[in-house]
C-alpha cells in the first residue's frame, strides 16, 4: 500500500481482480460516498452511435434484472428501494469516463443494504427497451429545443471546428439516437464495465478494511474476465493548421462568440502554471485581463471569460463572451490581441501576486464537504496524480513564476491558429 502522510492522507490498493482503491477516511459524521469510474465515457463511443455512453449510464438507473430469489425491480420500484434506505446511486457520463455515485450513511445495517443494492443495480442492469423508446421521444424533444438556442449552436460549430473528427467533438443528435438500441448498450456496457477497469474513490467514516470489503461486495455482480484487456488507443486531437473563422447568421439580440483551438492533457506538467495564468487572462472574473480590456475599458461585453478543458486528451481552451452584433468584430479583435500579448508577454508581478492570493485563499472551498474531497480524490485516481496532490496543491500554485506561466502559455497555444465561431446577426 502506498499512502501520503500529511493533512488529507488517501489510502491506495489494488485488490485481486484489478480494481484501484483510493480512500480517505473521514470519520466525523456518519456518511460515505463512493465513486466508481470507468474508461466508458463518450471518447469510447462509435461515431455513426454519438451519445451512447450517456445513454447507457441514464438507462442503468431504469429496472434491474431478476436473479435466483432475487425479483425484478422496474423503474419506479428501484427508486423507492432508494428512497427506503434515505441512499443515492446514480450514474453518468462525461468525454473520458462512466462514473457511478454512492452516497449512504453508514450506520452497519443501513450501509450494507444500499451497498448491495448499488451491486445489483451496477452488475444487472435491465435496460427496458419500453423506457428506452420514452427516454428516446424524451431526448430527441430535448434536442430539438436546444437547437434553437444560439449558445447551443455556437457550441457545436466550435467544437467541431477545434476537435475535428476526434471523439471530443462528437455530439448526440436526432440521427445518432436513431441507432442506438438496447443491445448496443447492454454490449457498449458489457464491453468495458468491469472490475478489472475500475476505480473506486471512497470519503467518509469507514476504515480500509472496511473499504475493501465494500468495494469488494459493489463489483462483486459485474463479469470477472480471467485476464483484463486492454482497450483500443484513442487517437490525440490534432493541432489546428491554420486559423479558422466561422460565421453563422443567427436572429438575436446577442451575438455569441468562441475562440479557441486544442488546450492540454489532465496530466500535463505545466498544468499549474497554465491554471495560474488563467486566472489571470480570463477565469478571474472581473480581475481578469479580459474582462478589464473587452467589458471594463470597451463595454464591448457584460461578461467575458477564458478557460482550459483538459481530459485524457487536450481539451480545448475557449474564450467566450456575448455582443451586440455590430460589435462583434471589435470585440473579436480586442479579445484576439489580449490572448496574443498574453502569450507574448506573460503576466506581471502583481497580476501573479493577486492570482496566487485568491487562489491559494480559497483552496479550502474546494474540499469543505465530502462530496467535493470526493471529487478531488476521483480526479487523482482517474488522471493518476500523486497521493499527496491536495497536501501540496497550494504550495505548487504558490511556486509558479510569471516565466514559468509565459513558457508554458508559449507551449500549449498559438493565438495566429485559433478557431472563431461568432453567431449572431447577419451574413
Amino acid at each position: 500500500m502506498n499512502a501520503a502522510f500529511a493533512a488529507l492522507p488517501i489510502q491506495h490498493w489494488t485488490q485481486a481482480s484489478g480494481a484501484q482503491v483510493y480512500l480517505v477516511e473521514s470519520p466525523g459524521i456518519p456518511m460515505l460516498d463512493v465513486q466508481i469510474d470507468f474508461d466508458a465515457g463518450a471518447r469510447r463511443d462509435p461515431a455513426p452511435q454519438a451519445g451512447l455512453a450517456s445513454v447507457t449510464a441514464d438507462m442503468a438507473s431504469k429496472g434491474l434484472l431478476a436473479r435466483g430469489a432475487e425479483p425484478a425491480l422496474d423503474e419506479n420500484a428501484l427508486s423507492q428501494a432508494w428512497a427506503d434506505l434515505g441512499a443515492s446511486f446514480g450514474a453518468g457520463a462525461g468525454n473520458d469516463r462512466m462514473s457511478f455515485s454512492l452516497r449512504s450513511l453508514t450506520y452497519p445495517d443501513l450501509l450494507d443494504r444500499a451497498v448491495r443494492l448499488a451491486a445489483r443495480q451496477l452488475g444487472e442492469p435491465a435496460f427496458p427497451e419500453a423506457v428506452w423508446l420514452r427516454e428516446r421521444a424524451r431526448l430527441n424533444a430535448a434536442l430539438k429545443e436546444a437547437n434553437t438556442r444560439p449558445a447551443t449552436l455556437a457550441g457545436r460549430a466550435f467544437a467541431q471546428a477545434v476537435y475535428g473528427g476526434h471523439p471530443y467533438g462528437q455530439e448526440m443528435t436526432e440521427d445518432s439516437l436513431a441507432r442506438i438500441g438496447v443491445a448496443d448498450m447492454r454490449a457498449f456496457y458489457g464491453g468495458l464495465i468491469a472490475p478489472c477497469r475500475a476505480k473506486v474513490s471512497l470519503v467518509g467514516a469507514v476504515t480500509r478494511a472496511q473499504a475493501d470489503a465494500l468495494v469488494q461486495t459493489l463489483l462483486s455482480r459485474l463479469p470477472q474476465p480471467a485476464a483484463c484487456a486492454p482497450l483500443p488507443v484513442l487517437p490525440e486531437v490534432s493541432p489546428l493548421a491554420a486559423a479558422r473563422e466561422q460565421r453563422i447568421p443567427f436572429a438575436s439580440a446577442q451575438a455569441q462568440v468562441l475562440i479557441g483551438q486544442p488546450g492540454y492533457r489532465r496530466n500535463d506538467p505545466d498544468f499549474f502554471a497554465l491554471t495560474v495564468g488563467n486566472y489571470i487572462l480570463g477565469g478571474g472574473g472581473f480581475v481578469s485581463r479580459l474582462t478589464s480590456e473587452v467589458r471594463e475599458k470597451r463595454a464591448l461585453s457584460y461578461s467575458v471569460y477564458s478557460y482550459f478543458a483538459p481530459g485524457l486528451h487536450a481539451g480545448a481552451f475557449t474564450v467566450g463572451l456575448q455582443t451586440r452584433p455590430d460589435q462583434a468584430d471589435a470585440a473579436v479583435r480586442v479579445a484576439r490581441e489580449v490572448v496574443a500579448k498574453f502569450v507574448a508577454e506573460g503576466p506581471t508581478e502583481a497580476e501573479l501576486k493577486a492570482a496566487k492570493d485568491n487562489l491559494i485563499g480559497g483552496f479550502a472551498l474546494r474540499i469543505d464537504s465530502n462530496r467535493k474531497l470526493l471529487d478531488n480524490v476521483a480526479n487523482i485516481a482517474w488522471n493518476g496524480l500523486p497521493l499527496n496532490y491536495l497536501d501540496t496543491w497550494t504550495q505548487q500554485v504558490g511556486q509558479v513564476s510569471a516565466a514559468q506561466i509565459k513558457a508554458a502559455f508559449a507551449r500549449k497555444l498559438q493565438p495566429e491558429r485559433m478557431v472563431t465561431v461568432v453567431l449572431g446577426g447577419t451574413p
